[in-house]
């Protein structure tokens, strides 16, 4: 247990990704405890620039968060979006386990954190804080999105109708 303790409160590992994941809106309710259980359950990765992280049509299992780089995240050949750091992308294999929408490549040389969906359910099994705080906030992030789209929706909606 002291171990444990010690590594989580004097790791600098796990103090650099407690400090990142604190400025991260998707945790920002969690306490520096919380945090340091859940950066113990995150698995941190290096792409290099050209490197697929996931490919369209692959079963989702994991959220990813861009800690440096950039991430190109594609339509067939055509980016779509450019995650920047502090960004995470592929949340909603958290939710299902279906296949993925887009693809997604190391636009350069990119360090990125991955919440596997079984992390996520061993949170919510062992710390149901953590997790529930997750949910949370992604729901909040999906709702806002919904929001976002469907209010899209209408105004081309209505600009092709006053045309």
């Amino acid at each position: 247990m002291l171990k444990t303790f010690k590594k989580l409160f004097f790791d600098p590992q796990i103090q650099r990704k407690r400090q990142f994941l604190k400025s991260l809106a998707l945790f920002r309710d969690l306490s520096d405890r919380d945090l340091g259980l859940l950066s113990q359950a995150l698995h941190s990765r290096v792409y290099h620039s050209g490197e697929a992280l996931f490919q369209e049509g692959d079963i989702g299992r994991a959220l990813f968060i861009l800690e440096s780089g950039k991430v190109d995240l594609l339509k067939g050949d055509a980016r779509i979006f450019q995650v920047k750091p502090g960004d995470f992308f592929g949340e909603m294999a958290l939710l299902e386990q279906l296949p993925r929408t887009a693809s997604a490549v190391a636009a350069e040389r990119s360090q990125l954190f991955l919440l596997y969906r079984s992390k996520l359910d061993s949170l919510l099994h062992y710390h149901p804080r953590i997790g529930v705080v997750i949910m949370s906030h992604l729901a909040q992030l999906l709702s806002a999105r919904l929001r976002r789209v469907s209010a899209a929706g209408v105004s081309e909606h209505a600009a092709a109708r006053d045309a």
